[in-house]
């Protein structure tokens, strides 16, 4: 699940870095769908107009040795 995404991300883990840094960043296959400062906004923005289990939510942490994956999936 997410294969998409996760590849997107890992491609553009530099790029996001340098712009999105401590930020939520919303992706859906291969794009940005938002950035948001915390979960729940990007969840409660995002549900709006997409199902939920169908995006997939990134954090950029600051310290890269913070990265944790996680994955909403709500189906």
């Amino acid at each position: 699940m997410f294969e998409t995404e996760n590849k997107y991300y890992e491609e553009n883990k530099a790029a996001l870095r340098e712009k999105y840094l401590g930020k939520r960043v919303v992706i859906v296959k291969d794009r940005i769908l938002g950035i948001y400062d915390s979960d729940s906004e990007a969840i409660a923005e995002t549900s709006k107009t997409m199902d939920l289990g169908t995006y997939c939510i990134k954090y950029i942490p600051v310290n890269p040795a913070d990265e944790v994956h996680r994955f909403h999936n709500f189906l």
